[in-house]
């Protein structure tokens, strides 16, 4: 009877802090329906839409596969010190890169990349199911909608990765098999063919598609570098280098590719349809949801997925939003706790437990709805690519140029390492600053190259800590069976 609160115990705490053993490592084709799973939301399938419009339907596909191989390389590399480390993202930039307080600097961006995204997606639920219902923006529906669901996202996230597989899993499918049905329905209602879609060019007026080309890259690459450290979250559950491989470049594929081919298709197949309801019921759209968000709405319904599904298909389109929703925000949510149980950590030098981190998650969340996410998206998007790129690439220079893949050991890891932070920081901002002036729209290529080439130099002046021990004996103290997973090499 004691070891059943235990075992709760220990599902719940999931190994934020510490090195997951050998014995709960996992396939990683189950890994990939995480990856796969919280890159295919209504917010990614409306970028993924916005992309085509800007260049074309040819080049957006075209674009998508430049952006997974390199999304897909840099969720390997950086997945594969994971697994190697045994730990999460922030926690594995504790020994690779960072230092222990400075992987603070790792927790801060990743918590607000990931809970952004698990406040962006509840904005867009709320949004729709006002529009599905015909309710009025008011304060009390607010507190009911937001209440209910994160309930549901902490229910279906304390109770770690089995739980939250499970879910990602079923959901998954759930969504993959509606999508495609009503992918097909629009296209037989509206008449779109299939070579019209591929056909379709820039709908932006005056689009140039080679001029946009670049920025195009750079708006999918943002969720890219995003993905890539949410694959060393799961990675760290990988048996082998190869499991690392099929998560992370399944992710991308299903980020960069299948999403954006499926945007592509759904809007361009509906928006006809749209436009229809939109010139034949605008009293009814503004009316359903109150006059005072009117324009907010209109603007939801002409540009998000969310509402094309509703529009078109009405209550089976409303269950589509929420099966594409649900398998996200439960890996937001989790996610973002092991980031906040990082940070908390690694500031103060307490042990958070993991579901105080996952409400605290979901309140940060709630504030950033408040704070109207939905009108910040687009620098929200914009600053995700140089600053996740950045932290990815310290990680990746550190283990493979500096330490020449010789393992860590994470009890060894100095308070700061200032040559990572100095790179992060330095690479974040020139990334940013090259970006919004205008000068490339490459600002997360900039950003990597800098890292990747100042670290190094930068790390041999500023050495820390990082000649203590290594190889299979460090490894042996540092990770759980850590010896036979430094024999796997890439």
């Amino acid at each position: 009877m004691t070891s059943e609160p235990s075992s709760l115990s220990a599902r719940t705490e999931d190994h934020a802090l510490t090195q997951v053993p050998l014995s709960e490592r996992r396939s990683g084709w189950g890994l990939m329906t995480n990856t796969a799973g919280i890159a295919s939301t209504l917010v990614q399938i409306a970028i993924a839409a916005g992309v085509t419009a800007i260049v074309g339907v040819g080049y957006g596909i075209l674009a998508g596969v430049i952006v997974c191989v390199f999304g897909g390389v840099l969720g390997w590399l950086v997945g594969h010190v994971a697994y190697v480390s045994g730990t999460s993202s922030t926690v594995t930039a504790r020994a690779y890169g960072l230092g222990s307080r400075g992987s603070a600097l790792a927790s801060a961006i990743f918590a607000f990349m990931i809970l952004g995204f698990l406040a962006l997606e509840n904005a867009l639920l709320y949004y729709g199911t006002l529009f599905m219902l015909g309710w009025a923006p008011t304060t009390l529906n607010a507190i009911v909608i937001y209440g209910v669901l994160t309930v549901i996202w902490v229910i279906l996230t304390i109770y770690g990765m089995k739980i939250v597989q499970a879910t990602s899993t079923i959901l998954l499918i759930a969504f993959t098999a509606l999508v495609i049905v009503m992918t097909v329905v629009a296209m037989v209602r509206s008449g779109v063919s299939v070579s019209d879609v591929l056909a379709a060019g820039p709908a932006v007026p005056g689009g140039d598609a080679s001029a946009n080309f670049g920025l195009v890259i750079s708006m999918l690459a943002g969720s890219a570098g995003a993905l890539a450290l949410v694959d060393a979250d799961f990675a760290r559950y990988a048996r082998s280098t190869r499991d690392v491989g099929i998560l992370a470049v399944g992710g991308a594929i299903m980020i960069d590719i299948v999403v954006v081919i499926v945007g592509a298709f759904i809007v361009h197949a509906s928006n006809p349809l749209v436009s229809e309801f939109l010139s034949t019921h605008p009293a009814e759209a503004a009316s359903q949801i109150g006059e005072s968000v009117a324009d907010k709405m209109n603007w939801m319904i002409a540009n998000n997925t969310g509402a094309y599904f509703i529009v078109l298909f009405g209550i089976f389109g409303f269950v589509l939003m929420y099966v594409a929703q649900a398998k996200a925000q439960v890996l937001n949510a989790y996610s973002g706790s092991l980031s906040l149980s990082n940070l908390v950590n690694g500031l103060t030098g307490r042990t958070p437990s993991r579901l105080s981190m996952v409400i605290v998650g979901n309140v940060i969340g709630l504030i950033m709805v408040a704070a109207d996410i939905l009108g910040f998206i687009a620098s929200f998007l914009g600053i995700l690519g140089v600053t996740t790129t950045s932290l990815a690439a310290v990680i990746i220079a550190d283990f493979f140029i500096v330490r020449r893949r010789q393992p860590a050991v994470l009890a060894d890891s100095e308070p700061v390492n200032w040559a990572g932070l100095i790179s992060v920081v330095v690479a974040a901002v020139a990334g940013s600053v090259l970006s919004e002036t205008g000068v490339t729209p490459l600002g997360f290529l900039v950003s990597l190259v800098i890292v990747l080439a100042l670290y190094p130099p930068l790390r041999r002046i500023l050495p820390g800590r990082s000649g203590g021990p290594s190889g299979p004996a460090a490894a042996a103290g540092s990770t759980p069976g850590a010896t036979r997973i430094t024999e796997r090499t890439l």
